[in-house]
């Protein structure tokens, strides 16, 4: 008999923590022991993490696979609204740093397996008595499936200094928990062959901790020793969010000249007749006055001789009509004052509304009668319509 696991076994682990994540949505996850850094650049991609951290002893190791956490295309496209950091740090999980107190998560994906007795019991005091995490998540084999193997004889894999028995790995979760005030939950990844489900459980045994709300006369969780940080951070990038003034302010930009383009245009069809049939929403809307309020103005250029119309759009018209402008800044106050002195924005002088500038072949081959008597047509700078809405 040889087990094949579809998906692999490698992607079943990380699958059972990403689906914890999703769960639980906690704001600061470390995993320990994170190698090829695989299940961090999974994780990165869950939105209400605010800071991703990884520990792993093999620096270098860590080091190759760094770029692989950068920021990519979309991050910068679509930025969201929290902020992430992502940092790799080399250092070895029996020793305490304080910057990795209070997570809310800790993982220990396939790790403990590969540390000598004395320092499994240094972890358990590190992970549980010192970061004291809400949740934590360790996995390791199942040595009772390793009969299913062909030929194996001995561990799994050369560096592991043991491999527990479901018995064997429950009983050491059970005191941890005792010891630092934890409960535990067990299951696993790697289905048993059909009639072995019971005999010799999943090729991989989870265990996952909560820590219980601890009383007056619980177990102390952090020590009073003066707080030492021995870990080497290696990596360490934030990415784009919208808690960047400056990205902030490139979003409202460009939300805000779509919107205003597209409302522009919509209402230059409209008047030009070439959508009267096509689209009878937007008419509709333009007869409802939603397009009442952008108004034209002209003007002559004195040196040129060619005439232009500008497109006023009010700014509290965008505001009411796009959301997502009113969800990135807050209010139409807020909005003025993000996108002050932006070149790409041109507004009026009470700073209302913006302006754009339309040459008459925009127009089409007729020009409309009422922008022709509009009564601006002779004047030698742009001049702006006062309008009052409902």
């Amino acid at each position: 008999m040889n087990p094949i696991f579809k998906p692999s076994l490698h992607r079943q682990r990380h699958d059972f923590v990403v689906d914890f994540v999703r769960k639980n949505n906690p704001k600061k996850v470390v995993d320990l022991g994170c190698a090829e850094c695989s299940l961090l650049q999974k994780l990165r991609f869950y939105r209400h993490i605010e800071l991703l951290a990884g520990v792993d002893i093999n620096g270098a190791k860590l080091s190759k696979k760094k770029h692989g956490l950068a920021p990519i295309a979309t991050d910068y496209l679509q930025p969201p609204l929290h902020q992430l950091c992502v940092q790799l740090f080399q250092g070895s999980v029996t020793q305490k740093d304080a910057r990795f107190r209070g997570f809310d998560l800790v993982t220990s994906i396939e790790l403990i397996e590969h540390l000598p007795l004395d320092d499994l019991y240094q972890f358990s005091e590190v992970v549980f008595g010192y970061m004291a995490p809400q949740m934590v998540i360790i996995t390791t084999p199942n040595s009772e499936f390793n009969r299913l193997f062909p030929g194996m004889s001995g561990f799994r894999h050369s560096d592991h200094k043991f491999e527990w028995t479901r018995v064997e790995f429950q009983s050491w979760s059970r005191n941890v928990c005792l010891e630092y005030g934890y409960n535990a939950e067990f299951t696993g990844v790697g289905q048993a062959p059909q009639g072995h489900e019971e005999s010799i459980g999943f090729c991989t045994q989870i265990g996952v901790f909560h820590r219980l709300p601890m009383n007056r006369d619980g177990h102390m969780l952090a020590d009073n020793a003066e707080d030492h940080f021995p870990y080497t951070l290696l990596y360490s990038v934030t990415y784009p969010s919208l808690r960047d003034h400056n990205i902030l302010r490139k979003t409202l930009v460009s939300e805000l000249l779509y919107w205003a383009e597209k409302m522009k245009n919509e209402w230059l069809e409209s008047l030009t007749g070439k959508q009267e049939e096509e689209r009878p929403v937007e008419e509709d809307k333009r007869e409802a006055g939603v397009y009442g309020e952008i108004c034209w103005t002209n003007s002559q250029e004195l040196q040129c001789h060619t005439l232009h119309r500008h497109v006023s759009v009010p700014l509290r018209l965008l505001w009411n009509y796009c959301p997502k402008l009113q969800e990135l800044s807050g209010s139409l106050g807020n909005l003025s004052q993000l996108i002050m002195d932006d070149p790409q924005i041109k507004m009026n002088q009470p700073r209302s509304a913006l302006i754009f500038c339309i040459l008459e072949q925009d127009l089409g081959d007729e020009v409309p009668n009422d922008l022709m008597d509009s009564g601006y047509a002779e004047s030698s700078h742009v001049e702006e319509e006062h309008w009052e809405t409902d």
